[in-house]
């Protein structure tokens, strides 16, 4: 067991910003969460943190993972003491970081996240992992399936009970591309150009702008990315009609990104809330 005090760091947000699909709150302060083939269990107390790891395993993966090393006091603090809107998303979202998540997991994640909710991505991603993926066990008897491989999706035939819909043939067709040989995700790591990544990604069949713009800010960490989904869109035309001020968040744009998406989706949580009888 690791125990760490950090700032500007809530599980529960991270878990609801829409940036990864195997992480639940299982009870009140405590979360699950699966990357890969790795199985985590975390308490959290206000600023306080009980990882259910060894010092070796959250020193060498989860605390990279959780992009513990960035401070993000630091981008909250560059935010324009006129900008209210985007104070009052950052307050209400601080605790969230860009996850440093395996590149393959975030392509087929967001692949199946085109014109689909949290929810039914989750179910669909965890379906896949169900069939396709791995079975593990931690150590306390937890069962839990890993991320299937690329060779493991790229038959679209065994992907089509699956109800990922239309989007079952995008991803037969990444796995096998990769599977193949024919795309590289190591090559994509070291593209040092924002734009090259966005064409390269673009040119994948199934994969347009804003999935593109997902996959560099939550799969290759570039957190100069900022997807525009039909939540952002909405945000920019109400409260930045002249255009987001990206030079401003120059380095750490997507992180603005996630204040405002988080935001939004929070405030639409409770307006549903206060409905109801």
């Amino acid at each position: 067991m690791v125990e760490r005090q950090i700032t500007y760091f809530d599980l529960g947000q991270i878990a609801r910003s829409g940036q990864c699909f195997r992480m639940y709150e299982t009870a009140p302060g405590r979360f699950s969460l699966t990357a890969m083939d790795r199985y985590l269990e975390i308490r959290q107390e206000d600023d306080r943190f009980w990882f259910d790891c060894g010092e070796e395993e959250f020193d060498g993966f989860w605390a990279h993972y959780f992009d513990l090393e960035t401070d993000y006091g630091g981008f909250i603090a560059r935010i324009g003491k006129r900008d209210r809107y985007l104070q009052a998303a950052a307050a209400a979202g601080s605790g969230i970081r860009i996850l440093n998540q395996d590149l393959w997991e975030v392509m087929v994640t967001f692949l199946i996240s085109q014109n689909n909710h949290i929810r039914r991505i989750r179910q669909c991603v965890e379906r896949l992992c169900l069939h396709f993926g791995e079975k593990k066990e931690t150590p306390e008897g937890h069962v839990y399936y890993a991320m299937p491989g690329p060779a493991a999706l790229a038959d679209p035939d065994r992907l089509k009970d699956m109800g990922l819909g239309y989007r079952d043939r995008y991803i037969a067709r990444l796995a096998a591309d990769v599977a193949e040989g024919r795309l590289s995700l190591e090559h994509l790591k070291t593209i040092r150009s924002r734009k090259q990544t966005h064409q390269e990604l673009t040119a994948i069949y199934g994969v347009g702008d804003k999935v593109a713009d997902c996959i560099q800010l939550f799969g290759l960490h570039q957190i100069d990315a900022f997807p525009v989904d039909t939540w952002i869109k909405k945000i920019l035309e109400r409260h930045y009609p002249k255009g987001f001020p990206m030079y401003r968040y120059r380095g750490c744009a997507g992180v603005m990104q996630q204040y405002m998406f988080y935001y939004a989706i929070s405030e639409k949580e409770a307006g549903e809330r206060r409905q109801e009888p």
